[in-house]
């Protein structure tokens, strides 16, 4: 992996879609816990049985140098399972807590989303106008208009800010090293300056986490009230989610019960040893900087996917694949895609060979990736959070068991 593509990771500019990504590479097969669809038409499609050998197998072999520890939760009226592997904490050898406090990355994205159509159906904004409108100078001069729907199903084109030597160049020892430091949305919107949109706007796909640094600034400016404020407001009291927040940008805790996140660094003399970044900075904010917990996540996906956070007009969008081609992307690659889009205003879809579509999101953080995915009629629902030691993405084979195990197999596309 060069040193762009790791940067690339470590920032969550263009985070990693796990799930969706990394199965269309294939689907391994599955090798001490409690068993605890586009349309509708889709949920119809069998789901495959809860099997607790299989779904212990698809987190088990915990630590390893590759990751340290995970957990899986599974709910929904097909069946609830629940399982932990590996360790929390390498010093003291306490094992992963079941509803641990983790850094959910660009899940965050669905929580801006989510507010962004919400002002839509209160009017505040037209996801058809220019973001240019709302927003005068935020974005680099001599950008084409970009509309607000385009920012959250990534057909902007936007240019991709993330390879810069301010960012380092993406080892684990230099995010080790610089792990508190942060940067405010506007330094990273600035990156866009004078480098060349990706494509016009409206005619492809491509994930980028620049659209959601706008979205934030978006929110603020139309609200004039914090990112944090309004998902406080808008979402986490309303639903009672005590363990869901986005922290302060000087705050680098992660509140306990929490599994450390650890990385592989190489010292000068060529050994290895980990350091533990459990604390770092969340400056990727409304992009991917928020803590959540597997119970809050489930509630909250529970909750959207329920309509109780949008009317229906703005609902539809979550669930609403726009029809073009995915842009030099790995995220829309197995059959099902064939190379089209694959994300919405806020979600992705993902489509397994028997049939089974489910919808959601993945993110990471330095320590930390996870993921949360349902059926549209959330008769399955999965929260998976593994704590990988690297920025390889070597944690990828784990997803793939785990998305096998709880949903079958998605096929990846030729070539």
């Amino acid at each position: 992996m060069n040193n762009s593509a790791r940067r690339t990771r470590w920032a969550t500019l263009a985070a990693c879609c796990g799930l969706l990504a990394t199965l269309a590479t294939g689907v391994a097969r599955p090798a001490s816990a409690t068993p605890s669809e586009t349309a509708h038409a889709s949920a119809t499609a069998p789901l495959p049985g809860l099997d607790p050998v299989a779904l212990q197998a698809a987190i088990g072999g915990l630590p390893n140098a590759d990751v340290t520890g995970a957990l899986l939760r599974i709910t929904g009226r097909a069946g609830h399972w629940s399982g932990t592997s590996g360790v929390g904490d390498l010093e003291t050898g306490r094992g992963v807590p079941p509803d641990a406090h983790i850094r959910i990355g660009s899940i965050s994205k669905v929580f801006t989303a989510t507010i962004v159509l919400q002002l839509a159906a209160e009017h505040r904004i037209d996801l058809d106008a220019p973001v240019q409108r709302y927003l005068p100078g935020v974005l680099p001069k001599g950008l084409p208009p970009v509309t607000v729907g385009q920012l959250l199903n990534h057909t902007s084109g936007l240019p991709r800010g993330a390879d810069t030597p301010d960012f380092g160049d993406g080892s684990p020892e230099w995010f080790a090293a610089n792990r508190l430091k942060s940067f405010s949305p506007q330094r990273v919107i600035d990156l866009m300056a004078g480098r060349p949109m990706q494509f016009t706007p409206g005619t492809a796909q491509q994930y980028n986490g620049e659209n959601y640094y706008v979205a934030g600034v978006l929110i603020e400016k139309i609200t004039g009230r914090t990112f944090a404020d309004e998902v406080r407001s808008r979402i986490t009291r309303p639903l009672g989610l005590r363990d869901t927040y986005v922290p302060d940008a000087d705050d680098p805790r992660l509140p306990s019960p929490h599994s450390h996140g650890y990385l592989t660094v190489r010292s000068t003399d060529g050994t290895t040893h980990p350091v533990d970044v459990t604390e770092q900075s969340p400056w990727p904010w409304a992009e991917g900087g928020m803590i959540s917990t597997p119970g809050d996540l489930d509630r909250f996906m529970t909750a959207l996917f329920r309509g109780r956070f949008l009317p229906p007009v703005q609902e539809a969008e979550l669930f609403t694949v726009p029809d073009v081609p995915s842009f030099h992307s790995s995220q829309c690659r197995t059959e099902a895609d064939a190379g089209r889009a694959c994300m919405t205003m806020g979600l992705m879809r993902v489509q397994a060979s028997d049939g089974v579509v489910v919808w959601g999101k993945t993110g990471s953080r330095p320590g930390y990736t996870s993921g949360v995915f349902a059926t549209r009629d959330l008769s399955r629902k999965i929260i998976y959070s593994l704590n990988p030691r690297n920025l390889d993405g070597t944690e990828i084979r784990y997803v793939q068991r785990i998305a096998a195990a709880s949903f079958g197999t998605v096929v990846p596309a030729g070539g």
